[in-house]
């Protein structure tokens, strides 16, 4: 390679412990090329077969670079204007000369998911006696919340909002999922609920505090268990009229550290022209309380995504109907409620939305109801507690690796 250029235009190192093929910045050339197996030459200097990318990044080509050595003295190794082969577009992509398999990618990524499957955290708040529990079971298809089968006699109302959480592994399709089930026994159910929210707050700050305290140890797990709350579904009482003070106050105070998805429990207590007032009742209200819940406009990644997810904040809050139990309708077996005037189906969108918030919920938009989890509430609570005292200080080794057993 030596005898094809002339020593005069030959770049010197800079350093002599430098190999001979490093080459140096230089005013006239500022990006040379770097690393081993490329040469120090000019590029328009050595013939270079098609297809090859070495040269076609090389800056004497794409700035037009031209010297003693340069001038006129060798044509284009591509034949192209700016020295790009056939083997690259013009702006700036690649297109390739065979099968690499760059498309495997999303493969591999699917293997390694379902080796270590999925976690997803999902809390329920509403009055009792409002399906909560029973909604949740439907939505999974198994029996994942707790049914409470109301107070007894002896037992005593608690006095604060208990939090309760239970936790299963499902599988489908080989796809394993950890999902946790929050439940809010005793919220709405005091004469005086000022504060009840509280009690909430708190635990899904606990928890962002959990991943933050474990992703500034000094030895990290390899595996973070995530336990923050990555929806709400907050139901709403089938009044027919408008949101509770309650309800605003909750859903003001909570829409920024979770997400918020309401529901209109027992939808079938409404005719369908009530259930639709009531469903624009309380999106104005909503909009007039300035409360924000999921899909947030501002997180609307393109314009797909913004012409998605109007649909969904146009049919939100879904009016739902919960039921696990089974009747024969028309030859098939249905999953819904049997009243004297007929059996209302918990999975036709003619009775009810429960098909739409499973489809948005679970099928849709799962994931990314964790990724704005991560990304805006979590991170937000991660720069104000970052910002606090000077920060967090790093747990010590022997913490971190009894923490880690």
């Amino acid at each position: 390679m030596s005898d094809v250029v002339p020593p005069e235009v030959r770049p010197k190192p800079a350093v002599p412990a430098k190999p001979p093929n490093v080459g140096v910045p230089s005013p006239s050339n500022p990006f040379p090329p770097q690393g081993p197996g490329v040469s120090a030459a000019p590029p328009s200097a050595i013939p270079v077969p098609i297809g090859s990318h070495a040269p076609s990044h090389a800056p004497s080509h794409a700035l037009g670079l031209s010297g003693p050595g340069h001038a006129g003295a060798h044509p284009p190794a591509h034949g192209g204007g700016h020295g790009h082969g056939g083997s690259h577009t013009s702006g700036g992509g690649s297109s390739l000369l065979g099968y690499i398999g760059i498309d495997t990618i999303i493969e591999q990524m699917r293997r390694k998911t379902m080796k270590t499957g999925f976690d997803f955290n999902i809390m329920v708040v509403g009055y009792s006696g409002l399906g909560k529990s029973t909604l949740v079971n439907t939505l999974f298809k198994s029996q994942v919340s707790r049914k409470s089968a109301g107070w007894a006699r002896d037992d005593k109302i608690p006095k604060t909002v208990d939090i309760k959480s239970v936790s299963h592994v499902i599988e489908e399709g080989g796809v394993k999922m950890k999902l946790t089930v929050v439940d809010t026994p005793g919220f709405g159910d005091q004469i005086n609920n000022d504060n009840c929210w509280e009690p909430i707050s708190k635990y899904i700050n606990e928890q962002f505090e959990k991943f933050l305290k474990e992703e500034v140890n000094i030895t990290r797990k390899k595996r973070i268990p995530d336990t923050r709350v990555h929806c709400c579904l907050y139901f709403v009482s089938p009044t027919g009229h408008s949101l509770r003070q309650l309800d605003v106050e909750f859903m003001k105070r909570l829409s920024h550290s979770v997400n918020i998805i309401p529901v209109i429990a027992k939808a079938d207590a409404m005719t369908i022209e009530e259930r639709q007032e009531f469903k624009q009742r309380v999106r104005k209200e909503l909009e007039m309380n300035g409360i924000e819940f999921y899909p947030q406009k501002e997180f609307d990644d393109d314009m797909e995504d913004k012409s998605d997810n109007d649909k969904i904040r146009e049919t939100m809050p879904f009016a739902v109907v919960g039921s696990d139990k089974e009747y024969q309708v028309s030859g098939k077996r249905v999953l819904g409620r049997k009243t004297a005037w007929g059996i209302v189906e918990v999975e036709n969108p003619n009775h009810c939305e429960f098909a739409q918030l499973r489809d948005f919920l679970i099928r849709s938009h799962l994931q990314d109801l964790k990724e704005v989890t991560h990304n805006i509430h979590y991170e937000t609570y991660r720069a104000k507690r970052l910002n606090e005292n000077g920060g967090l200080h790093p747990i010590s080794a022997n913490n971190t690796q009894e923490s880690n057993l």
